[in-house]
């Protein structure tokens, strides 16, 4: 009888979240504000939600100056949800933890990556669990697994997401039959729970935007 009684409540609780999530707005409008005016913007404007608008914006601010540049930007629209994506690059840890505590403190969301984006855009492709690796190695450890599909990713260069490109990273893993995009969620999800979280810039190699990603692909359940 108890055990009726929690499942009656779980599916009460999910029936809430559902109503919950579909009266915030009947069109929720999510602003993604990005340190880079190129990769990652170039990759979140491509991403399309049903009933949802995206507005991905590149500002070049890094850290503590994005999350301000981020607040500017979501007072001239009732925007629902505002996330801010940075790196860690070579910012002081000071600099960037407070940048992630600053974001939350404003009612924002902080999606960040130690060392960098990239580093979300590996992990679509390759189960990369541990270990540093710098940036720097990046561009090459990428082109790697997109050679396989005569695709490239110039990231020393304009360092664009190209139409071909993203098409290949939501399209399905031929090895698992997956979407890459819940591959990376569950590799990047795997990390961040490995991790203690109390000084993120300490916390290479991990990003958290899977939880972006993992939201956004929430809203085309119901």
């Amino acid at each position: 009888m108890a055990s009726r009684e929690i499942e009656k409540k779980r599916k009460e609780e999910k029936i809430l979240i559902k109503r919950k999530k579909l009266n915030l707005s009947p069109s929720p409008t999510i602003l993604i504000v990005c340190e880079g005016k190129n990769t990652e913007t170039s990759y979140f404007s491509q991403i399309q939600v049903r009933g949802v608008t995206i507005d991905s914006i590149g500002v070049g601010y890094n850290t503590v100056s994005l999350v301000r540049k981020a607040e500017e930007l979501a007072a001239l629209h009732a925007y629902d949800e505002v996330w801010c994506v940075f790196d860690k690059d070579d910012f002081s840890p000071h600099d960037f933890n407070n940048a992630i505590h600053m974001a939350e403190k404003k009612h924002m969301h902080a999606v960040y990556s130690n060392q960098a984006f990239e580093f979300w855009l590996i992990l679509l492709f390759n189960d990369h669990q541990g270990g540093a690796l710098h940036r720097s190695r990046y561009n090459k450890m990428l082109n790697e697994e997109l050679q396989l599909y005569g695709v490239l990713y110039d990231g020393e260069g304009c360092k664009v997401i190209t139409q071909e490109l993203f098409n290949l990273m939501v399209a399905k893993d031929p090895k698992t039959g997956k979407k890459r995009n819940e591959l990376a969620i569950e590799r990047a999800e795997r990390i961040y729970e490995r991790l203690d979280h109390c000084s993120p810039a300490m916390e290479e190699l991990s990003t958290t935007v899977y939880m972006l990603m993992k939201h956004l692909m929430g809203f085309s359940r119901y």
